[in-house]
């Protein structure tokens, strides 16, 4: 577990250097969230690995934290602005992201029947990173003067996720390096997407802010912890026991940990404000 990944490793250099380039054109907002996002999912995976035999109390509360947070931005932040574009498009670009989101989450546990060079749980996390990126670096490329709450808020479920996915390779004595492929993905994706220049036809830009709005939107309804026989929560208890009763109490901490994420945001709004 110790050694390190080629790809991994690969892709972390290749991010150093398309970090340089964010630094000299002045994109210091964006260069911030990616490197929040890729510290969270690459400190989170030796909690993992540490913790990989422990309970998941842990684990609603991240992501509970993280998806609360995540609702709460796209609707507070991207919804309006897409529907200030224009409501139409807006709306119809909302619904697009929600469906094409759920529709290549669904499509992409196929990637469980393929021979791939990673582990599995890394390629979803890679691709699900790639595709989250190049609408950060979109919106931001875009929205000179939209704040970092945003965009801290939707990588916030980084955390989480790698320290989820550390434990699932942890248990199966994985190399958890591979994990930096997911952390730097997002952050490679959002600079090169950061140069593109969206036209100003509004909607067009409905239609595309709406996108990003209901692609987040699925995210966040992704990760919320679903406390069931069978879910991940589940199948990371370590605790002999009722698991009913243990899963009955810890939905008490899923919907704790979803409200305060949201109560998190709304606070730093107004700071902000």
């Amino acid at each position: 577990m110790t050694r390190l990944s080629r790809v991994g490793v690969g892709a972390t250099v290749v991010f150093v250097g398309l970090s340089a380039y964010a630094a000299s054109v002045g994109a210091w907002k964006l260069l911030g969230i990616t490197w929040v996002a890729f510290a969270a999912m690459a400190l989170a995976a030796p909690l993992g690995v540490r913790h990989h035999d422990e309970g998941a109390n842990a684990l609603v509360w991240g992501y509970g934290l993280a998806s609360g947070a995540m609702v709460t931005s796209a609707a507070v932040f991207l919804v309006p602005q897409a529907m200030g574009h224009h409501p139409q498009y807006g709306g119809f670009g909302i619904a697009a992201g929600l469906l094409i989101g759920f529709a290549s989450h669904t499509i992409g546990h196929r990637l469980a029947h393929m021979d791939l060079p990673v582990d599995r749980t890394v390629a979803e996390l890679a691709a699900h990173a790639f595709s989250a990126g190049l609408i950060i670096g979109i919106v931001y490329g875009n929205m000179p003067d939209l704040g970092p709450t945003l965009g801290l808020a939707i990588v916030s479920h980084k955390g989480p996720a790698g320290y989820a996915a550390a434990r699932r390779l942890a248990s199966k004595g994985r190399a958890v390096s591979a994990l930096l492929l997911p952390a730097a993905a997002l952050g490679i994706a959002a600079i090169l997407a950061s140069v593109v220049v969206l036209p100003e036809s509004a909607p067009f830009r409905g239609l595309v802010f709406g996108f990003a709005a209901g692609v987040f939107l699925h995210v966040a309804m992704d990760f919320l912890p679903r406390c069931e026989i069978g879910s991940e929560i589940h199948d990371h208890l370590a605790v002999d026991g009722d698991a009913h009763a243990i899963l009955d109490r810890l939905r008490l901490h899923a919907v704790a940990s979803t409200l305060l994420g949201g109560v998190v945001v709304f606070v730093a709004w107004l700071f902000v404000a």
